[in-house]
This record gives structure tokens, sequence and C-alpha cells, in this order.
């Protein structure tokens, strides 16, 4: 018998798996060294076969620098251009690769079942990298497969595991490519920049001045809609009002001519209009059937712009309660670009599905009875069918995401139903021989409103004229009003722009929004519309100032069209990687040359450090006062040796004692926390490590510091679970000694 390994992007997906192609018996499950293992004994390509079936949670592996790029302090930005790349894993505690390789012992095939697109086809051969070389050799055989799939309804995990195929290298490739594009231009000027400025300005507020190639991109769309506003110049512009009464009923006239933008011609036509004993003649009615047409197919940018205006829920959010749903099985998969359903597409199976439904049940029943409409035709990329239901589900079994759920569905019933449609009246008037029109309609079939809601039409009553018939003015007079500046953008507006300009995916502009909003480069006002900050407003107008092309969409719309070209095979990944890195090393010189401009518009914006610390403790190069600013992020500084130093950013910082380092002479300061341990520390020692690299992640102090050898002396290992640290006697607690641990900070 031979065995298949089958590996799905996340847990849930792979438990999807076995319990729908497991048709000889439920499948089994057992622990692996990481994550669980399902197993059945199937059919693979008429042989008898024993499936394994597992996952990963995400990437295999993160891109990242050496750790010896990784200290900012001692790295020049410039040098990351050309630092090589390593490959590390992205959690460790998971332990991945050791689990694909015993998995993967004494396999013959490996079936991938991740997702279906760019970065699940690079997470392919992340898998692969660590299964193929412990596959049995089979010479002359293909060994890895690949599966494609929308969905996770069994029908649609059975069609792939018939219809399997191999994994596609150059889109792979375009990942990388991108990857690294990225990280060397996101860190690059990231680091140059939050350095040079947190080392200027107290009051930024924010941890990271972070720079990213669609990132950036992003908030310039949101700054010039400020510009525009901000230099927006009211206009003053007149209009002819007109009222009449029929039936009891006072109706404006709109006048044919629109508007005007001088009083005098204005004041010019009312008199006109106003001449001897005027009156309103009917010159002509006209009626005629209007529509509005179905909505198409849904594709990811349009589920988040709907989400975003009709239920008021952000792109970030949007995002993961759409991959809840499809890990759920409630919808199919929530990132394509394609929003026509493709020929074979079973619509009507669809609609089938929701004919049970206690909402929307029976239209879908009226749907199947009178026959679907033709959906509208759209575009189809090639990548996923559009955002469908996968299955019928109530509030209370869907869950959080039933908001989401309910607007997907009826939105896709809403494709294969008639259009609104509605009598439009126009009468047109004659007043001294400028024309007045009033218009009306009324809905003779509500079409796919009646199931969207978000697009109903109320009708517009006009009474009833006949032509030649004379009606006397009820009002007249000159209507003055001012042209408005264009509202902030919203999510749904930027979106929109995002797509436009190919700036991200529609698997990653989310998250570009999402980050301008974390960086503090713009605020989420009411009716989500995105309000810059004045440190978004000052980076854009910098960066426009030195190099406009750091900011412009359509550099990133370049380096997406690139990374198009790798993954359909046109280009070469190093090519374009090498290209890219050429044009941006030479652009991060100019802008690290020029970077006064943009610090001449910070000195009107922001306050420097001086003014924003306070003086707290001496140096040990100078004896000079440092200075500590509370601030985000917090940080000392000396004015004297213009240097500055990285603190914790939890806590306040007090002097401790008015003691020193015994390394280099720094006064102690005390980080005190409200919740957690408080500690003391040298500013020169946390900020530049004297043992070895940089602290891990959470790690306090140094067992071997002189400093925490005297007020920190170590006492015995961490009883945490997992926990590499050591348990020391904190000094100060007396008379209730306490002792902590130096990493997990657990008392």
């Amino acid at each position: 018998m031979i065995t298949v390994l089958m590996v799905a992007e996340k847990p849930s997906i792979a438990q999807s798996l076995a319990d729908a192609l497991a048709t000889r018996g439920k499948a089994t499950s057992r622990k692996g060294i990481s994550l669980s293992v399902h197993e059945y004994e199937g059919e693979f390509y008429g042989q008898t076969a024993w499936f394994k079936v597992t996952s990963c949670a995400g990437h295999v592996y993160n891109i990242d620098f050496p750790p010896e790029f990784n200290i900012w302090d001692r790295v020049d930005p410039l040098s990351l251009y050309g630092a090589k790349t390593v490959k590390t894993e992205s959690n460790p505690k998971l332990r991945m690769p050791k689990h694909f390789q015993e998995e993967a012992k004494g396999c013959s095939y490996l079936v991938l079942w991740l997702d279906c697109d760019r970065e699940g086809e690079n997470i392919c051969f992340e898998v692969m990298e660590n299964v193929v070389p412990n596959l049995k050799k089979l010479p002359g055989v293909q060994q890895v497969w690949r599966a494609k799939f929308s969905s996770l309804a069994p029908v649609d995990l059975k069609k792939a595991m018939l219809t399997l195929g191999s994994p596609n290298e150059d889109e792979a490739r375009s990942v990388d490519a991108r990857q690294e594009i990225d990280l060397k231009l996101g860190c690059s000027f990231t680091r140059f920049q939050t350095k040079y400025f947190q080392g200027k300005y107290g009051d930024l507020d924010t941890n990271l001045i972070s720079y990213g190639p669609c990132q950036t991109p992003t908030l310039w769309f949101c700054v010039k809609r400020h510009d525009e506003i901000t230099s927006f110049q009211p206009e003053a512009f007149y209009t002819i009002d007109v009222e009449i009464s029929k039936g009891g009923r006072d109706l404006h006239l709109e006048w044919q001519r629109g508007q005007v933008f001088d009083l005098t011609v204005a004041t010019t036509f009312k008199e006109i209009v106003a001449m001897g004993s005027p009156v309103a003649q009917v010159l002509e009615i006209t009626t005629k059937e209007d529509r509005t047409p179905r909505p198409q197919a849904l594709n990811t940018v349009a589920m988040l712009k709907m989400a975003s205006t009709r239920l008021g829920i952000g792109p970030q959010q949007a995002m993961h309660m759409a991959e809840r749903l499809y890990l759920g099985g409630w919808m199919t998969y929530p990132r394509t670009e394609t929003n026509t359903y493709p020929p074979n597409f079973d619509l009507r199976g669809t609609v089938q599905v929701q004919t049970s439904h206690p909402h929307w049940g029976q239209y879908a029943q009226e749907l199947l009875r009178n026959g679907l409409n033709k959906a509208r035709e759209g575009v189809d990329v090639g990548d996923h069918p559009p955002i469908t239901p996968v299955r019928a589900g109530t509030e209370a079994q869907v869950g959080e995401g039933w908001r989401l759920f309910d607007m997907i569905t009826r939105h896709f019933l809403a494709t294969v139903s008639g259009d609104c449609k509605f009598m439009r009246t126009k009468v047109k008037f004659d007043i001294n021989n400028e024309e007045f029109v009033v218009s009306g309609r009324k809905v003779t079939d509500p079409g796919f409103t009646r199931i969207q809601l978000s697009g109903e039409m109320d009708d517009i009553h006009v009474p009833d004229f006949t032509r030649g018939e004379t009606l006397p003015l009820k009002k007249l007079g000159v209507g003055s009003h001012k042209t408005r500046a264009p509202p902030y953008l919203s999510e749904s507006d930027l979106l929109s722009l995002m797509e436009k300009h190919g700036v991200g995916t529609d698997a990653s502009m989310a998250t570009h929004i999402n980050n301008i909003c974390e960086r503090n480069y713009v605020a989420l006002a009411e009716g989500r519309r995105l309000v810059p900050t004045k440190l978004g407003i000052g980076l854009v107008h910098g960066f426009q100032l030195v190099d406009s092309q750091l900011v412009i969409p359509k550099v990133r719309g370049n380096i997406e069209n690139m990374c198009t070209l790798i993954a359909g095979g046109k280009a070469q990944c190093d090519s374009v990687v090498h290209h890219v890195l050429k044009i941006f090393r030479e652009k991060f010189m100019y802008f690290v040359m020029h970077v006064d401009l943009i610090d001449q518009l910070f000195e009107s914006t922001f306050t420097t450090l001086e003014a924003a610390g306070r003086p707290i403790s001496r140096c040990g190069n100078c004896n000079k006062y440092l200075s500590v600013v509370d601030r985000k992020p917090v940080r000392m500084f000396c004015k004297n040796c213009d240097r500055v130093y990285k603190m914790p950013q939890n806590g306040q910082i007090k002097l401790y004692k008015e003691l020193r380092c015994p390394l280099d002479q720094f006064e102690l300061v005390f980080v005190a926390n409200k919740v957690g341990k408080s500690y003391p520390l040298c500013p020169m020692c946390y900020d530049d490590p004297p043992f070895g690299s940089k602290n891990a992640v959470g790690k306090h102090w140094e067992l071997e510091h002189p400093i925490y050898q005297k007020y920190r002396p170590a006492v015995m290992s961490c009883i945490a679970d997992n926990c590499p640290g050591t348990l020391c006697l904190d000094v100060d607690s007396a008379p209730k000694w306490q002792i902590d641990c130096n990493i997990c900070m657990q008392q």
C-alpha cells in the first residue's frame, strides 16, 4: 500500500479535507510534532493508499536579514540593498520543518492543498523543501501534485482531488521577488527616517516612522485629498428657483440651464422669467421605462467596499471575518479579482442550497421557479470564481461573521435576479421662453432590490399634467449657493483608488490601509473617512519635495506589473529584483542627502527633543543631564553628546538612587510599571547591550551584567512552562521578598 501525504494551509482545512475525502470510514486523528495528522484509507490513481492529512499555519518561513544586519545602530541602512537574505521559521515553536520531514518519511506522493493564489503557491514550495527529500524515490513518476479548489464544500474538494495538477514555480518566485524588494526598501527607509526624526523631535507620537512600497502610496492618496480640501476655494453660483402648485402639492421646477456663476446674469434671467404675468406652460410630457442593473458578481475589493459602506466594518476586520467564514465552510475563497461567473459555475445549485433559509429561502424558491437571470458580464482574471455562499446558515449558526455572510448571500441572489425597473416621467415647462422640468418615477418591478436591501427605490410622485396646461407661479427667486470641497476619502474610496492604480493586491489592500492607521499617519473619522495626521501630511509633503516617485502610486504599480511578469514566466526573478533594488538604492542615497528638506517641514510642525524632554539622570560620557521623552516612543537623549537611547515602552522612567553603572558610569534609571514588575537599568546598556546580541523580545536584563548581579542576583531556573529564564531575587522588595524571571517577568 502506498502512502500519500496531503498538506493544507490551516488545521481547519486539513480537518475538512479528511472529513470530505475519507469515504471508506471515518478518519482517525493523532498529534504530530506540531499539528494534528488525520489518517484514512482510500484510493489514489487506481492504487489503494493510506492518506495522511496535515497542515501548516500559513508561511513556513519568513524572509529576513542575517542577525548581524538587524542591529540598527551598527548597520548603515544603505548596506541592506546588497545584504543577503535568509529564511527563518515563521513560528519556531511549531517546528514546522521538522513536522513535515517526519511525516514525509515512508510516503510516495505529496498532494498540496494550499490556498490557490500566489502566496499559496509560494507556501507550496516551502513545504516541498522539507517533504520532497524525504519521499520514497520513484524514478520517472510525478510525486508532487497540486489541488485547485475555491471552497471547502465536500463536492468541490472531491472534484479537486480528481483534477490534480502541478505547483507553479513562477508564481512562487514572484512572491519571493516581492518579499525581498519590500523587505529591503521598507527596512532601509524605515530605519533611516525613524532614527533621524526620533532623534530630533519629541512629539511624533509613533514608535516607528515606517516606509512601505505599498503603504506610502496608500497614504499619498489620503494626503492628496487633504490637500485638495485645504486648497479648495468656494465659488458662488446661482439658480433660478421656481415653485408651482398642483393638486394641493408644491412642486419645485428645475432650471434647464442648471446654474450660472455670475449674479448679474442670474438676476437678468430671473427678470426675464418674471416679465408680465408669468405662467408655467406644459410643453412636453415623456414617460419611458428605465432600470437599475443588477450587481455584478462579488470579488474581494467589492466585498471590502460594501462591508465598509453598508456595514461599517473596516477592510482589515472584514477580511478576517471572510477568512473565518471560508474556513468554516460558509463561503467560497475570499481572495479573488474575478467578478464574473465562469460558464460551468453551478448557479442553480448554489441558489438551491439557500431555499430553506428562514430569511431569503422563499425568495430563492421564486428565483428557481421563474428562472435565473443571466448574471452581468465582468472580468475573469483566471484566479478564483467570485465570492458566493456555500451553504445556508442562520445568525446563531454562523456566529460573529453573520452580518458579512448575510450581505454576501443577498448580493449573490441579487446577481441572478432581475433588474430594478421603473417608469420615469419628465414634464417640461416653458416660462417666458425659459425651460424648466420636474421629474418623477414609479417602480414597476423591484427586481434585485427586494433581496439586496441597500438598493431599494422610493416612488417620486408627479401629478398628472396635460400638454398646453398653464399654472401660475407660486414662487420665483434667485437661489444662491457655494461649491463644496470634496470630502475626505472613505475606506471604500481608497480601495477603489488602490485597485485602479495597482497598489497592493486583493489580499493585501486591507493590510495597507490598516497599517497607515496604526502608524498614526491617518485617523478614522465619522463615516469611516480617513483624515491624515500632521505626521502623515509632513511625510508625504517631504517625500514629494525630495523625490515624488517615492510616494506616487505609479512606481508601485510598475513593481506589481514586474512581479506579474515573473508569475507568468515572462521575466526572471533575479533580474527583476536586481533592477528594482538598483533604482531604489540610488533613490535612497538621494533621499539621505536631501532629508533636510523634510526636516524643514517638521521643524514648523513638531516639538524638538529638547523642548519635549525632562532632565532625569547623568550621561556617562559627558556627565551632563540626560532627558527622557515620555511620549511614544519613550526614549532618553543627551543634548551635549547628540545621542538618543531607546527605552522600554511600558512604565514610567525615574532616577534610581543616583547609582551609576560600573561599566559605563551612566546613572541608573528605574522603570516603574503599574502592571508587572519594575526594574532598574542603564540607558547605555539597554540601548547597546554589552553582552552578545540584542536582548530577546520581552527580555529586560542580562544575568551577567554587574547591575543585576548586585540588584537582581540569580536564584534558580524559571518554573514557567517553556521559559528558559532565571528567577532572580529583588533586593528592593524587603520585607516581602520576591523573586522574578529575567525573561518572562513572572513573579
